[in-house]
Parts: C-alpha cells; sequence; structure tokens
C-alpha cells in the first residue's frame, strides 16, 4: 500500500533540515477522496466524486507530530455509488501538486448522499520517537 507523504514533499522536508533549503508553504490544500489505494503519485482510483474539498484552515495546530481536523469536511449529494477508502491531498482544486495520502474507514455511500469527516476524525501524522 502506497500511503503517506509524496516523494517530492518529503525531499523537500528533508532539504530544509539537511541542506539548508527553504520549503514555500502551500497556498491552498485540496482533499480528494479515492476508492482504492492511490499509488505514488495519487492519481490511482480517484472516486467519481471528484470534487476536491479546501481544507486550507481545516487543522488545529499540530501536537504530537499530528495534526487534525477541526471543521467537518463535507460532501453533499455525491456523484456516485461507492466506498471511499483513501484520500489525498494536493495544492489545487484539479491537477497540482500531490502532498499526501492517507487511508479511509467509512461506509459506503450511495450517489445523492452526503458524506462527511466529522470534526477531529481527519488526522494525518509523521512516526515520532517515543517520549
Amino acid at each position: 500500500m502506497a500511503v503517506g507523504m509524496s516523494e517530492a514533499t518529503a525531499n523537500a522536508v528533508l532539504n530544509a533540515y539537511w541542506n539548508q533549503t527553504n520549503i514555500t508553504a502551500p497556498t491552498a490544500i485540496w482533499l480528494q477522496l479515492h476508492v482504492g489505494d492511490p499509488g505514488a503519485n495519487g492519481t490511482a482510483n480517484v472516486a467519481t466524486e471528484t470534487t476536491r474539498k479546501d481544507v486550507t484552515a481545516v487543522f488545529a495546530a499540530a501536537s504530537a507530530g499530528a495534526v487534525t481536523s477541526d471543521t467537518a469536511v463535507t460532501w453533499t449529494s455525491v456523484a456516485g455509488t461507492e466506498d471511499f477508502t483513501h484520500w489525498t491531498l494536493w495544492s489545487a482544486s484539479s491537477a497540482g501538486t500531490f502532498y499526501w495520502s492517507g487511508t479511509i474507514t467509512a461506509n459506503a455511500v450511495v450517489a445523492g448522499d452526503t458524506f462527511t469527516f466529522p470534526i477531529g476524525d481527519l488526522d494525518i501524522s509523521i512516526s515520532t520517537v517515543a517520549a
């Protein structure tokens, strides 16, 4: 399974620390749904519901190597009947740069349903040493 930080994002973080290069923070972050592993480029198994949601201001400050949503993220009247299993983060509402991917534990949806990540249910973390 290919989920986690994209290679380009990981390289940017590593270069910032080890080669003293600057990271330019994204001006927006967009969330896309998938019905299977999105793969190393984040482009595989895109859901029929292709609308990306702007999640730029959705996360609380990082703590313990993780960020958690403090705002619900909702799709109303989803486009297809399917089971969302993964998500990806992007720099734009379409195309753009792929940043990160992860898994979803969700129930299947029927076309026309509303799908929501409730507050606190969208988590992104980086492995840290145990305290």
